[in-house]
């Protein structure tokens, strides 16, 4: 249940310095070798079915 009441200044300034710090990480660029490695996941996982698929 929602509670009705009314937010301090204080919680308004941590809300907002929350969401600040939450849009610029969700916008940054995915760093180079953190795609590498997901691709070098794709690619041993495609070559695991592939190994098993015969």
């Amino acid at each position: 249940m929602k509670q009705d009441r009314k937010i301090s200044s204080l919680e308004q300034e941590i809300e907002a310095n929350l969401k600040r710090v939450y849009n610029d990480i969700a916008t940054q660029e995915v760093p180079d070798r953190f795609t590498q490695l997901l691709n070098q996941l794709r690619d041993a996982e495609k070559a695991s079915t592939e190994c098993k698929n015969g």
